[in-house]
């Protein structure tokens, strides 16, 4: 059948206030131009992120019942452990509260002023978390990465040439090297097992340790079985061990391709290594055998990795990204080719090209997508990466608006009525104004700056 259908049935509902544009407009002021300001009751779609929002199963809210909240050595802990090293095949598996509390402690063990770390493209946590250790976290993905428009199937690849050159001539400095699957920065774009392969291949030429940023392993291990030669026979758990197959170590939020509302870990071969990443855990964040979980979260994430690698899940879940995609194409409205794994981004800087790039086209044209429709997306592009550490402030590579999909949450109708948004918004794009920053904290300034529209006619 060409309909691909939600492989899951909805047992409850929650419901959703509608809001007039004006009702949107006063919000959206008070909230200062600033989407996560919001509260989630005045949004009618929510695609900010697909972190921590996905539906649960009914195995998992099962799951939840036999949660075990002892201190240390709770059977909650194994059940975790064991889901993990079924698909990961490392040594030790520490559980952290989420996915930027993993990335923290490994700072914390090879952070140190003027590092460096490469990776295809480190995203907004990760990046914060090196740079407030001192260390350079340096973007190193393909060309095609970089254009929106360029059609090429693992646009997350790393660009193994530039990386061969940084580790020749700056090895010294270079503690380790990551990889982001998908890579969430670019796109939501897959990277191929020939890459992950090839990346690993030179830092062990090198003697650099190879991680693996995991949040979307599953949509990657779908990518590579659907779109590389010689897996399309393979299972993607067979894929998926594969990919780890190549790592030393993974920084995982669970509350991505795991279901779950909370939950993360940090994966690792080297004993050294995770002696002192649970010294610093348990500094941080709670023992060894519960890292800031609850017992509940741990049997939710061990339910959600069986479940995340099902075909039929993967098949509806990648096709409703592309069908937003080619619908949104289709009218004209420029979006990143092809469609990733877990979003719809759109190109502000070619929709809205009387925008420059320090005005924030991407902010500017979220802002008028919750105006219009009540739908709160999230601007990845100068407004998040643009500020330095020093302090000046640069263009970035892509100006992108996410659209997020929650795992499980949405359907077809609403997809529908996202496009019908973009319609509306595409007549009159030429009339947005970009937006100016009114103050800003020191880092991460996309989730708590104020801004306002900027009349660009004066």
């Amino acid at each position: 059948m060409k309909t691909i259908i939600e492989p899951f049935r909805i047992k409850t509902v929650e419901p959703i206030r509608m809001t007039t544009r004006e009702q949107r407009l006063a919000l959206i002021k008070a909230a200062n131009y600033n989407l996560f300001a919001l509260k989630s009751e005045d949004v009618i779609i929510d695609l900010l992120t697909d972190s921590g929002t996905s539906a649960m199963s009914t195995q998992q809210w099962s799951a939840l019942m036999r949660g075990d909240e002892s201190y240390a050595g709770s059977p909650s802990f194994y059940n975790f452990e064991q889901a993990v090293k079924e698909l990961m095949p490392f040594k030790h598996v520490i559980p952290t509260h989420q996915g930027r509390a993993a990335e923290a402690i490994v700072v914390s063990i090879f952070g140190g002023e003027n590092k460096i770390v490469p990776n295809n493209t480190h995203f907004d946590t990760t990046r914060a978390n090196f740079e407030s250790a001192g260390v350079i976290a340096l973007d190193l993905v393909i060309e095609e990465g970089k254009d929106p428009a360029c059609d090429h199937p693992f646009k997350g690849n790393m660009d193994l040439e530039k990386l061969d050159q940084l580790l020749r001539e700056k090895g010294d400095e270079i503690p380790l090297v990551m990889t982001t699957v998908t890579n969430n920065a670019g796109g939501g774009q897959p990277v191929s097992m020939a890459n992950i392969r090839a990346t690993k291949e030179l830092c062990e030429k090198y003697g650099k340790p190879f991680f693996i940023d995991s949040c979307r392993f599953a949509e990657n291990a779908y990518f590579i079985k659907i779109r590389e030669e010689g897996f399309g026979d393979k299972s993607v758990s067979d894929i998926v061990r594969e990919m780890f197959s190549y790592a030393d170590g993974m920084t995982m939020s669970a509350k991505k391709d795991a279901f779950a509302n909370m939950g993360g870990w940090l994966a690792l071969n080297n004993d050294e290594w995770a002696e002192q990443a649970r010294t610093r855990l348990i500094m941080t964040e709670g023992f060894p055998t519960y890292g800031g979980l609850s017992g509940r979260d741990l049997e939710c994430v061990a339910a959600g990795l069986k479940e995340i690698v099902d075909e039929d899940y993967l098949h509806y879940r990648i096709r409703s990204i592309q069908y937003i995609t080619e619908k949104l194409d289709a009218i004209g409205v420029p979006v990143m080719k092809p469609g990733g794994g877990h979003a719809v981004f759109v190109d502000a800087r070619k929709m809205l090209p009387h925008i420059p790039a320090l005005q924030y086209p991407a902010q500017a044209l979220a802002v008028e997508l919750y105006i219009t429709g009540g739908i709160r997306g999230v601007e990845i592009g100068s407004f998040m990466f643009g500020r330095q550490p020093d302090g000046s402030e640069v263009p970035a590579a892509m100006e992108l608006v996410r659209l997020a999909m929650p795992r499980r949450v949405y359907t077809q109708s609403q997809a529908d009525y996202l496009i019908e948004c973009f319609e509306e918004i595409y007549r009159k794009a030429g009339e947005i104004k970009g937006m100016e920053v009114t103050w800003e904290p020191g880092s991460l300034r996309h989730f708590t700056s104020r801004l306002k529209p900027l009349d660009i006619a004066e």
